[in-house]
């Protein structure tokens, strides 16, 4: 709890980490105070600060905390059954393309390990048990992770047909009306190459997810940068251009090394990598269907 509080500096993001509403937060603080007649914490108007003996608690918590993960990741790296719960942390864009049929596909082999996917923008914590395998495109995964690189990831722009066909012969990328990463995609190479190669273009929306900003191009509001298994897996859309190099990434499968020999992790990731593997011309943008050549000049 001093932890959550701590690292989250406020009660609501306290309150998210450990599941419960602001006002439980709010109580078992003031409890826990009041039990060891200390002040943990200045209330402030920007939110809660630790005060020096809040910081001498904190680190000894943090060190029980880690004590417990680790001992946790050993305990379940021992774990020889083909059941129980797996937890898969991956990206929106890849479950509503590529990955539905492969986790279904797992599910007829392995009926007793129920797969738990949590797509999110930021990469879920392994170390601390967030999660148990993350399928994602990263350029270079942490050292603590050992896995499979898959392939490359392959982006292109693409537009609905529809839209894409009243362009010119040989439009500038400059002059197209185009759907952007928003601030909380601002690391993101579709956001980077957009601010380098892009700077004046119109944009004519923006959002927090690229299968939100596919939607958007498939409806005719733009051009958006989106990956390629993405792209060329929805029929609404087609692509304009060759492939965009400087946005490249790779596809990984990663686990903790403790927990690579439960199992139901070796299991999954073996299957996933294997299927994931066949996908390659897919991630790596050699599948294009529906394709108008423009110049991305």
């Amino acid at each position: 709890m001093v932890l959550a509080v701590a690292e989250g500096a406020s009660l609501a993001a306290a309150a998210r980490i450990l599941g419960v509403n602001h006002t439980t937060v709010l109580r078992r603080v003031n409890a826990f105070e009041a039990r060891l007649g200390i002040r943990l914490f200045d209330r402030l108007p920007t939110g809660y600060a630790l005060t020096a003996g809040g910081e001498e608690l904190l680190g000894a918590a943090r060190t029980m905390a880690e004590t417990v993960n680790e001992l946790a990741r050993k305990l379940s790296g021992q774990d020889l059954r083909f059941e129980g719960t797996l937890r898969v942390t991956t990206t929106d864009t890849l479950m509503v393309s590529v990955l539905p049929p492969i986790m279904a596909a797992f599910r007829e082999l392995h009926p007793g390990i129920r797969v738990e996917a949590m797509t999110q923008n930021s990469i879920a914590n392994l170390t601390h048990r967030d999660a148990d395998v993350a399928i994602r495109p990263v350029s270079q995964p942490q050292e603590i992770l050992v896995g499979r690189r898959i392939s490359g990831v392959a982006f292109a722009a693409y537009a609905a047909r529809a839209y894409a066909e009243t362009l010119p012969a040989e439009p500038k990328f400059g002059s197209l009306r185009w759907i952007a990463p928003d601030d909380s995609l601002a690391n993101t190479g579709v956001a980077r190459w957009m601010r380098s190669s892009l700077p004046d273009a119109e944009i004519a929306m923006r959002a927090d997810s690229l299968v939100t900003m596919s939607h958007a191009a498939g409806a005719g509001m733009g051009i958006a940068a989106l990956p390629c298994y993405l792209g060329d897996s929805l029929p609404g859309l087609v692509r304009v251009g060759g492939l965009i190099e400087e946005i490249g990434s790779a596809l990984w499968v990663l686990v903790h090394d403790d927990l690579r020999r439960t199992a139901r992790v070796h299991a999954f990731t073996k299957f996933v990598s294997g299927e994931l593997q066949q996908r390659r011309d897919l991630l790596e943008g050699r599948l294009g269907g529906g394709v108008i050549e423009r110049n991305a000049g």
